[in-house]
This record gives C-alpha cells, sequence and structure tokens, in this order.
C-alpha cells in the first residue's frame, strides 16, 4: 500500500511562531507515521485580500489555483491554527477563502476540500491553547466547505513553554495526544483510499 500523502500548514508565518513549530512536529510525526509528507508556509503563497470583485475582474489569483492544487494532491492535510480574536488567523481564512473559488476543468464547488481528510490542531500561550480557533476553523472547514474533519483534536496551552529544545512537546500527556491525533488522520486517510 502506497504511502498516503499529508501536506501540514501552518496558519502563521511569524518568525518564532508556536504554530510553525507545532506543523513541523506533526511533519516529524507524521514521517514516522510512514506518511509521504509536505509542509509548506502560506509565505509561499501571497494573496489579496478576497473580494468577489476582484475575482470577477481577473478570476483567481495564480497563488490560490497553485494552493488549491497543493491541496488536492494530497489525501490528508494537518493545520496548525493559532488563535487571533478567537478565530482563525485572517491568513489562514482569507488562503480558504482563495481556494474554495477555484474552478478548475469543471471541479464541482470546494474541490479541494472534499475527497480528503483534515485534522486541526494550535498552540497558543494562552490557558485553553488556541481552543476558539479550532472551533471557528472546523466551522469553516465542516460546514462552510463540506471537510471531512476528523473529531480528534489538540489544542496544546501554554505553549510558549510547552516545547523542547528540540521542538517536541515537553508534556508526555499532549504529546502522545498529538500522536494519537496523527495516527488516527493516517488511518482515516488509508480508508479513504
Amino acid at each position: 500500500m502506497p504511502s498516503p500523502k499529508i501536506l501540514v500548514l501552518p496558519g502563521s508565518t511569524r518568525a518564532g511562531s508556536h504554530n510553525v513549530r507545532l506543523a513541523a512536529l506533526a511533519a516529524k510525526e507524521l514521517t514516522l507515521l510512514d506518511a509521504d509528507v509536505t509542509r509548506i508556509s502560506l509565505a509561499d503563497y501571497d494573496l489579496p485580500i478576497f473580494e468577489e470583485e476582484l475575482e470577477a475582474k481577473g478570476g483567481a489569483p495564480f497563488n490560490a489555483i497553485k494552493l488549491k492544487q497543493m491541496i488536492m494532491a494530497h489525501q490528508g492535510v494537518f493545520i496548525a491554527s493559532p488563535e487571533y480574536s478567537a478565530s482563525v488567523t485572517p491568513l489562514l481564512k482569507n488562503a480558504i477563502d482563495w481556494v474554495s473559488r477555484v474552478r478548475e476543468r469543471g471541479d464541482p464547488t470546494y474541490a479541494a476540500f472534499k475527497g480528503r481528510v483534515f485534522a486541526i490542531s494550535s498552540a497558543s500561550p494562552d490557558r485553553i491553547g488556541g481552543l476558539r480557533s479550532l472551533m471557528a476553523l472546523r466551522q469553516i472547514l465542516e460546514l462552510g466547505c463540506g471537510a471531512l474533519v476528523i473529531p480528534e483534536q489538540v489544542a496544546i496551552s501554554q505553549a510558549d513553554r510547552a516545547f523542547d529544545d528540540m521542538d517536541n512537546i515537553v508534556d508526555i500527556g499532549t504529546a502522545n495526544l498529538l500522536r494519537a491525533q496523527l495516527a488516527r488522520l493516517v488511518e482515516m486517510v488509508r480508508l479513504m483510499a
């Protein structure tokens, strides 16, 4: 059986971001689960703020098409989502909005979100670990885009102290929760293949 292809995407591009660290750790753990992992940065997919008039004038930007194709080339997607104002980052929401609008070769609506499995996690310095961003992201992906998001999710609190010098999670219980979530993502991808 071929290795499941999984895309790892942090919802932040900030240097030193806890969620960039979480995405790197997820990529490493997924590789240990024999997944074929691609980790990307939204910094490589610069997009204007979504606006229907902008889309009507010129269609989807090239980077939106590239990002949609990148997602569709994978069977699973892991998103590490920071929390801004009790929700997802504008960067992540904007990327999702643009990708949701890309239509190529007669694609159905929300083609990049259907037929693949999503897993979501967050790391935040606050005491609930970005849980509100995960609630918002789950709603966007499931209700807005029709994606399958596995129920397991991990919200890492006090993220400024959660990682060691090797970017591993210090708390064994939290580390095991992340491993279990990633194992479930790989399992679900294999079941859908």
